[in-house]
């Protein structure tokens, strides 16, 4: 599978008669109705800021029961008026609720270590290229993943969201969650829970003030909740009306346009570029997502 998926990228694609390598942009405005699809209300977050929305698709494929506590402390309210209290350079922003009693009626809700999962069923659309921390990467859905033929798990790759943990492997339940806003940090990978990623707003989250040393914070923390980003509320897309929801979709991996666009990412061949890469890490394919048509 790996083998032919890497002679299909290598091959000259034709979309609609552009020409044999159309770039990445041109991909995606030839790509059909049927490329794409929607993303689904029922796992798509909505978190409101002062500055505006951020979306976040869940994967309850990849960690059900995480995920599962994350639309139980949406449903409770849980995330409202709670705050970015970390933003650390080329690393993460995380959110917790700092309200005590918020905090303390949570404080039970079950952690479960969900790093990797076995491939069930293997939907994971592989790239060719060598990647330093798995054997196989790719695609699943609409998330970057790896495997090693036999589990597989999603990947830090830049707007990739998890839920915070101590030393103990079970200990992230959910009440905190994180978002990837720097270099992809590969080495988590397999060492905390990823539940899904941004795919709209990652502006808003990494333009946050930095924390740090200059600040004489730790990690990034912020020093004072005066310089926290609140966090109005957030909310399950499926909770509003659909007159109200975000109307957007995703790039189906596995679609012809999808190995057409992989393809326009690892050969750049216009005429900016004198020397096309020829290969490609799966966490620099942007993972297209676009206002329904």
């Amino acid at each position: 599978m790996r083998r032919a998926f890497a002679a299909a990228l290598l091959a000259p694609l034709l979309l609609g008669g552009a020409a044999a390598y159309p770039s990445p942009d041109d991909v995606l405005a030839r790509a059909p109705a049927n490329a794409w699809a929607a993303l689904d209300p029922a796992s798509t977050l909505y978190m409101d800021l002062p500055a505006g929305r951020v979306v976040i698709l869940l994967a309850p494929g990849f960690a059900p029961k995480t995920v599962a506590n994350i639309k139980q402390l949406v449903a409770a309210r849980y995330f409202d008026n709670s705050s970015i209290v970390r933003s650390q350079d080329n690393y993460v922003v995380q959110w917790s609720q700092e309200d005590k009693a918020k905090k303390a009626t949570n404080a039970k809700l079950k952690g479960t270590a969900e790093f990797e999962r076995p491939i069930w069923p293997p939907n994971l659309v592989h790239l060719p290229d060598h990647d330093t921390y798995a054997p196989i990467t790719g695609f699943d859905g609409d998330f970057a993943a790896g495997s090693d033929g036999k589990s597989e798990w999603l990947l830090h790759c830049y707007g990739s969201v998890g839920a915070g943990r101590d030393n103990a492997p079970d200990s992230g339940s959910g009440v905190e969650l994180y978002a990837v806003t720097g270099q992809a940090p590969r080495q988590l990978d397999r060492n905390i829970t990823l539940v899904g990623r941004v795919v709209q707003g990652m502006d808003l989250l990494s333009s946050l003030p930095r924390g740090g040393s200059a600040q004489g914070a730790y990690m990034g923390f912020y020093q004072s909740p005066s310089q926290y980003t609140q966090i109005k509320s957030i909310r399950l897309a499926s909770e509003l009306p659909p007159a109200q929801r975000l109307k957007l979709e995703y790039l189906k991996p596995g679609t012809p346009s999808f190995t057409a666009y992989v393809e326009a990412r690892r050969n750049r061949r216009n005429d900016w570029f004198v020397h096309p890469a020829g290969a490609i890490d799966a966490c620099n394919i942007p993972l297209s997502v676009r206002g329904a048509r």
